[in-house]
């Protein structure tokens, strides 16, 4: 008996057992399940974000064109005079491009920013070209920055005077003549001749006291009388003009310089009988440079996604500099950050939590962008390694990872097309857009590119020049040419001293 009690126990725990054992595994199946759908629901709604995002950042060929046509639209408002233009077209006053005859030794100071540079060089004619020059930069103490017109202007003739005196027997400054300065000065000036201009505000972080309204030249110019410095500024320009005349200096072929970097800009070598607000005689050259300042463009035209209008919203200037937001590298990663944070939220990308760093405004960089839509590795490994640093999630899968790239590039994409077709409506505006109808050959034509963001974004300015190759066909392609002119600008200013120098007409 007792033996068949202990054999009954037995067979009921094995039954016991064996109903847990089905309940557990039917429990795990159903967590299973639970969890392979709820991983199938993140993807579906990860996948519609993605699919939204493609959408609103499309940027077909048509639309590029459409886009160019109402730049180039805009363009002629500004050289009309119209105020309600989108681009203020502003004339440059610099109808003397070099040649590359020019030599003697001239100077060049760059201010457009936290630190400024100075340069000389030594130009010995079109048979030795530069033959040496020197630069030096110096950088703002902060308190400069916010501080008197004369305290600043003091300090960058102070440095400039230094500079002159390390000038070596390398240089040689001709008998009886006063030193030559280019300034390049980037912010908004209103310009009325070569040599200068009335600053119309501070940006970048400066609001020094007295310039607003000033003449920015003669502001220097009464700071170097102050050091003792005997020099005279002869040409007033910003980056974008000094960098096509630095283009222009390489190759004779430059109409046009383009800024692709924190910020955009481009400038063209204009017909002056095309430019209706010019009152003065024409120009001997017939030709005027005009700095377009296109980062202000905007037209309906322009494919402005939630994210867009979210960043202009928060932005420090909402409604202005609409295209430099869409194109230039102070915003692009900043674009990229937004829309991880929607995916983020609408389909836990990094897990259930949001990572709380990637709720900062500009924590992901541009540089940090590029950097990871670069990755060619199997893995992502190095874009892993970003992302654990800038969102602050140590391991993301290799789905995260591939998405994230994905993001980069469409963001990049949109970016470098919009900026081809900004390039393909300076061509339009000066009929280098397509061979000409009376069968002639098509003159060569080369756009001098500058900025971090074209140089080390390699993806990026490669897809600038392909859908630039696209937009004018295969037969106008093959005469134009996008030439990277590195750090053009500081010997553009130098170049242009020379070619508006008061001892042009003797030499």
């Amino acid at each position: 008996m007792g033996k068949a009690a202990a054999v009954g126990t037995a067979v009921v725990v094995c039954a016991a057992v064996g109903v847990a054992v089905g309940v557990a595994r039917r429990r795990r199946r159903r967590e299973a399940e639970l969890q392979g759908s709820a991983e199938a629901d993140r993807k579906r709604r990860a996948a519609a974000v993605i699919e939204e995002v493609e959408r609103s950042l499309s940027t077909p060929t048509a639309l590029l064109r459409s886009i160019a046509d109402a730049m180039v639209s805009e363009m002629e408002r500004g050289l009309r005079g119209d105020i309600h233009s989108q681009l203020k077209m502003l004339i440059s006053y610099v109808d003397n491009l070099p040649t590359g005859d020019e030599h003697g030794l001239y100077y060049a100071l760059d201010l457009g920013g936290t630190n400024f540079r100075v340069l000389r060089v030594q130009l010995g004619g079109r048979e030795k070209r530069v033959v040496k020059q020197q630069y030096e930069e110096v950088s703002i103490p902060p308190h400069l920055m916010v501080g008197s017109s004369m305290e600043l202007f003091d300090f960058i003739a102070a440095a400039l005077a230094k500079f002159v005196d390390t000038e070596g027997e390398d240089f040689h400054l001709p008998e009886g003549r006063q030193r030559e300065l280019g300034f390049t000065f980037s912010f908004p000036v209103n310009q009325t001749s070569i040599s200068s201009g009335t600053l119309i505000k501070w940006t970048k972080g400066f609001s020094v006291n007295g310039t607003v309204g000033a003449d920015v030249v003669s502001e220097l110019s009464k700071a170097m009388e102050r050091q003792g410095l005997d020099m005279k500024v002869t040409a007033l320009v910003n980056d974008t003009v000094g960098t096509l005349a630095g283009g222009r200096y390489m190759d004779n072929d430059v109409v046009a310089a383009v800024i692709l970097g924190t910020g955009t800009n481009a400038a063209y070598v204009e017909h002056a009988n095309a430019i209706p607000k010019w009152t003065g005689l024409l120009p001997k050259s017939g030709n005027m440079v005009i700095n377009t300042e296109w980062g202000s463009f905007k037209s309906d035209k322009l494919p402005l996604s939630e994210y867009d209008k979210a960043m202009d919203f928060e932005s420090l200037n909402p409604g202005e500099q609409i295209y430099e937001k869409m194109i230039s590298g102070m915003y692009l990663g900043e674009i990229v950050r937004r829309i991880l944070l929607k995916l983020a939220h609408d389909a836990s990308l990094f897990g259930d939590v949001v990572p709380s760093k990637l709720e900062q405004p500009f924590v992901l960089r541009t540089p940090d962008m590029s950097a990871m839509h670069h990755d060619s590795s199997h893995d992502l490994k190095i874009l892993g390694a970003k992302l654990k640093d800038i969102v602050g999630v140590a391991d993301t899968s290799l789905e995260v990872r591939y998405i994230t790239r994905h993001i980069c590039d469409l963001v990049a994409e949109r970016g470098a097309r919009l900026a081809a077709a900004g390039i393909y409506s300076i061509l339009k505006k000066i009929g280098r857009d397509k061979v000409p109808s009376n069968g002639s050959k098509m003159p060569r034509t080369v756009i001098a590119l500058d900025g971090g963001l074209y140089e080390h974004y390699k993806k990026f300015s490669s897809c600038v020049e392909t859908t630039l190759t696209d937009l004018l066909g295969e037969e106008a392609s093959s005469s134009v040419v996008a030439k990277l002119a590195n750090d053009g600008s500081g010997i553009g200013a130098a170049l242009l001293a020379a070619s508006h120098s008061q001892y042009a007409d003797v030499d």
